[in-house]
């Protein structure tokens, strides 16, 4: 069984599959036994992870195949680091709720055995800033204990933080998920570190890493690989492995205190553009 099992949430697009990736694979890097669950019916949360390579999905292989006959090395996969690799996938187009589709994919996998392994992690990356319906089912069912949220400074993306914390707390209240930090994913917006340190704090957590925008991601990425197994060297590969001890490290989990709208929009003022002129700026006339 799994020591520690997470779930990674946040706006889409801001990064989370491959800060989740990239995170991982520095996990694996220093020894521990991984699995992630890809909950995002674009199937893109183990790309990188498996050197580029489409893996089939939970829901693919029932469609083909049927419950009856579906054998766990059909949808469980090692890649980098020998981390276990699966993907729930989605409906076909038009048809179905991907949430439930999660909900689905998961249950078999328990069936199979899959969480049976000898792991000191389960990640779960899912879709977007969803915490509704299947979306929340790592949360919901008790199968995630810890919540990552990755943000940025800009305004969408805090503000789906914020919403996430949201869910966090009603579901908190019916089991024992909390939030572990908020992990910032930089997009080079004015004083995004310490606009994000403030609104961890006001969330009663922490950010518990600040990683810098940096051109090596994507060099990766082209190449199908995380940073870590790309280019073990370089400066963002340290980074995610100050985040990934940082997360094995972690001891503060908490019920978070959301924003006020009115609170959270005061916070991008404070720390960002007012009027298109930054804070502190001297005005000459």
């Amino acid at each position: 069984m799994a020591r520690r099992s997470i779930a990674i949430y946040g706006k889409g697009g801001i990064g989370k599959s491959t800060t989740t990736q990239n995170t991982v694979a520095a996990l694996a890097e220093a020894g521990k036994k991984i699995m992630v669950v890809g909950c995002d019916p674009k199937a893109d949360s183990t790309r990188l992870l498996l050197g580029g390579l489409a893996q089939k999905t939970v829901l693919d292989t029932l469609r083909d195949e049927g419950g009856d006959e579906v054998d766990l090395n059909e949808i469980l996969r090692p890649g980098y680091g020998n981390v276990q690799c699966t993907e729930s996938g989605g409906p076909e187009p038009g048809v179905g709720c991907a949430g439930r589709g999660i909900i689905t994919s998961i249950n078999l996998l328990e069936q199979l055995g899959a969480y049976d392994q000898e792991l000191d992690y389960v990640f779960y990356d899912v879709l977007g800033d969803v915490v509704c319906g299947g979306f929340a089912m790592p949360i919901r069912e008790g199968k995630a204990k810890e919540i990552y949220i990755v943000c940025s400074g800009e305004m969408m993306a805090m503000y789906a933080a914020n919403n996430i914390s949201k869910g966090v707390v009603k579901f908190a209240q019916a089991g024992g998920v909390r939030l572990g930090g908020i992990i910032c994913n930089s997009r080079k917006v004015d004083n995004e570190q310490e606009m994000i340190e403030e609104f961890a704090k006001r969330l009663g957590t922490q950010m518990i890493h600040f990683v810098p925008r940096n051109n090596d991601v994507q060099r990766a990425e082209i190449n199908r690989k995380t940073v870590i197994e790309w280019n073990p060297a370089c400066e963002q590969a340290d980074e995610y492995r100050a985040l990934a001890r940082a997360i094995d490290n972690n001891q503060k989990f908490v019920v978070p205190t959301p924003l006020p709208m009115d609170d959270l929009e005061k916070l991008l003022i404070d720390f960002g553009l007012v009027d298109g002129v930054a804070p502190g700026t001297e005005v000459v006339a």
